[in-house]
């Protein structure tokens, strides 16, 4: 018995050592790159600085590691000034990685030739103090950062961070803002309805985000929905703009709203009709898919604010499908 139980031991031992050295092997092999989620001009105030995470597998084998359900366990940023300064951790990682408690993860397995993606806010590791320009650099631990020692880390590319002063401020009080193609100020113009949504359109499909909110009215976007509109009337004026700066995270991110920053492939205005103060805009958008192209035909409400026409709501309706061209 002595015998079978030694031998089992170090049959367990070997077979821990070749997964080990397998995965080694490995992670030779396997990619590590970061770039921006939403390329566009970043302050140096609250908005969020979104990095985009993929670890490509180009071994013969699969590769596993695991993944913190709290990715601060899983992941690190090393981001410098171009003296060489490291910035210091925000006070939230820190006090996360303190705290003596336990860390939930997930094992993922990436098969040779796949990849796996995720998205991280760089505001969530790094504490940025001021404007200037820095390099970025990620770190994921295969067996999580408690391990490191045990577990090197694999290492990113690196990229070029530029935050900008705060916003400045027009003599109207009106934020200006930069485009980020030219670098000149975003300025509205007076533009009829029409144009104002092909504008917007054509901003969303160019992934121009500082356009696309150019004409878009964000407070009344919000204010849709019955439950956010008793919220945001409940707020005072400080929470009121925090439920709006919000709102155009979670747009931008897909969170609500998902039907009007679907990038559409093609689109043709239909229809338009406005008065003094009000206005109403029909799209037929079309979202070409791998086997077919989808048609859903928008109509964007928009109203006369400040001389500029915003839009303040949209609804839509699927419009069935035709074949690809």
């Amino acid at each position: 018995m002595k015998i079978i139980y030694r031998t089992l031991i170090v049959f367990f031992m070997l077979s821990f050592s070749f997964s080990s050295l397998a995965a080694f092997d490995a992670a030779g092999q396997v990619e590590f790159n970061i770039r921006f989620y939403d390329r566009r001009i970043y302050y140096a105030e609250s908005d969020p600085i979104l990095v985009h995470i993929t670890i490509t597998n180009n071994s013969p084998a699969p590769y596993r590691f695991k993944l913190a359900d709290d990715r601060v366990f899983s992941v690190d940023f090393d981001i410098r000034t171009m003296t060489n300064r490291q910035l210091p951790q925000a006070d939230s990682l820190t006090r996360k990685r303190t705290q003596n408690s336990q860390v939930f993860f997930r094992e993922i397995t990436i098969e040779c030739g796949e990849s796996f993606s995720f998205t991280e806010d760089l505001r969530d590791y790094v504490a940025f103090g001021q404007a200037g320009s820095f390099r970025v650099r990620a770190s994921v631990y295969p067996e999580l950062l408690r391990s490191s020692a045990s577990f090197p880390a694999i290492h990113s590319n690196y990229l070029n961070l530029s935050l900008r002063p705060e916003i400045i401020h027009g003599p109207d009080g009106i934020p200006i803002v930069m485009d980020t193609a030219t670098g000149a100020a975003l300025v509205r113009q007076r533009l009829p309805p029409d144009e104002v949504v092909a504008y917007m359109l054509t901003a969303r499909q160019e992934s121009q985000w500082e356009r696309f909110f150019l004409y878009l009215d964000p407070e009344a976007m919000l204010q849709r929905d019955a439950v956010q509109r008793r919220r945001y009337m409940a707020e005072n004026e400080a929470g009121r703009l925090r439920m709006v700066n919000e709102y155009r995270r979670n747009l931008q991110n897909s969170v609500v709203d998902g039907d009007i920053v679907v990038i559409p492939t093609t689109f043709e205005i239909l229809r338009t009709v406005y008065n003094n103060n009000e206005g109403t805009v029909v799209v037929l958008q079309r979202f070409r898919l791998p086997n077919f192209t989808e048609l859903r035909q928008y109509t964007y409400f928009l109203e006369k604010k400040d001389n500029y026409w915003m839009i303040v709501n949209y609804s839509v309706q699927g419009m069935g499908t035709e074949a690809n061209r």
